[in-house]
């Protein structure tokens, strides 16, 4: 493997105290990449997982039951990575206006990430490149509420910011100086929209990744939107229809071997290890949202099974389960809107599920109660 530069250090002189920022060379790296015959077959296995994953659309009976808890898992996963103590759990509860077990802060940070992600989305299906102008707007959201709101958000930052330490002099890394920001972020730009070359896109995105957690390019939010530019961008390119696949778990799981990888990039040129983790956890990931996917099938319709047992309850009983398979928190109001029947009805039907363990009641108060789906929610909710 070449030893190859990816950057330079600069000298930054303060009155404080000097120190040496790094700033990333333009991508793609120079030399080429060395695919090797292993390197390939790992690119190739992760290409054959995405489309597994994209055919997803067209297997489930309805792609909008599972897009809507796996966007919010990996909303509390990549918040999680940052700091945040919400669960799964907690995001739902505060969604069904419900009191969440932990701070508001961490909540409604969780719930900026799911509606940045959503506008994000919408703004590359409406032809929207990626571009430094998204990234803004998708930031701005980020961190609309909870932490980071006083960071500037939507602005590319105007200090220096670093990774580690407590000062850029003891720090591990150091990003590009502020006044070198916007030029780096519009070579990342050109590079995500095949200028000066074409680049397949499951390499683009891991080449893309690295350069944005390099240049660091906002006070905060940095991995959070790293993160989601991964989903966003095999989105753009067509590789998937719906944004199913989030790497924060894996991230999460190898966080050691991840931020090592990322600064051997830095420090070595090793973009061709990182290109191998990166392809490992496309096609884990993947598999892994298949398989969680299947098992929802498998278990709505064990439920919907029982439910047909209870005879005449059954018809109203149905329609409430449905409502669950949708929004898996719920409050009686909320199940009332939601299905069209009566208080009493909604009452009745959630005590039949109840009895057959299909939900559980969880503030153990006789008014204004909350209702979980609770299997859904541990399915979805593992690793996090």
């Amino acid at each position: 493997m070449k030893r190859r530069r990816t950057g330079q250090y600069v000298a930054v002189p303060t009155a404080e105290e000097p120190y040496k920022a790094f700033v990333p060379d333009p991508l793609p790296p120079a030399p080429a990449l060395e695919i090797s015959e292993a390197l390939r077959d790992n690119l190739d296995r992760a290409l054959l997982a995405l489309g597994r994953l994209d055919s997803l659309t067209s297997l489930l009976p309805d792609t909008s039951l599972f897009l809507y808890m796996y966007v919010r898992k990996e909303a509390v996963l990549s918040s999680q990575i940052e700091g945040t103590q919400s669960s799964l759990a907690d995001l739902l509860l505060y969604e069904s206006d419900a009191e969440p077990g932990v701070p508001l802060d961490d909540v409604r940070e969780v719930s900026s990430y799911v509606a940045a992600m959503q506008h994000g989305l919408k703004r590359v299906r409406a032809g929207l490149p990626l571009s430094l102008r998204l990234m803004s707007e998708i930031h701005a959201i980020l961190l609309t509420k909870g932490r980071g709101g006083n960071k500037t958000p939507g602005d590319f930052r105007h200090s220096q910011n670093w990774i580690g330490g407590t000062r850029p002099g003891n720090a591990a890394f150091v990003p590009p100086p502020p006044d070198q920001v916007v030029e780096c972020m519009g070579h990342l730009e050109k590079f995500l929209n095949n200028k000066p070359v074409k680049t397949s896109t499951l390499i683009k995105a891991a080449l893309a990744h690295v350069q944005f957690e390099t240049i660091h390019p906002f006070l905060d939010g940095n991995g959070r939107l790293g993160r989601l530019l991964i989903t966003l961008l095999l989105c753009a390119e067509h590789v998937l229809a719906e944004p199913l696949l989030y790497l924060s778990l894996y991230f999460k799981t190898h966080r050691q071997t991840y931020y090592d990888l990322l600064q051997k990039v830095r420090t070595e040129g090793e973009w061709e290890n990182w290109l191998d983790f990166f392809a490992r956890g496309v096609s884990e990931t993947a598999g892994g949202a298949v398989q969680a996917a299947k098992e929802l099938n498998t278990m709505f319709a064990e439920d919907r099974h029982k439910v047909q047992s209870l005879g005449k309850a059954a018809g109203s009983a149905l329609r409430v389960h449905q409502a669950l398979t949708r929004s898996p928190v719920l409050t009686i109001t909320k199940a009332v809107e939601m299905t069209g029947l009566t208080f009493p009805t909604v009452t009745t039907s959630l005590k039949h599920l109840e009895k057959l363990v299909i939900v559980r009641e969880l503030t153990g108060k006789q008014r204004d109660r909350v209702f979980a789906y609770h299997r859904y929610i541990k399915t979805l909710s593992e690793g996090s």
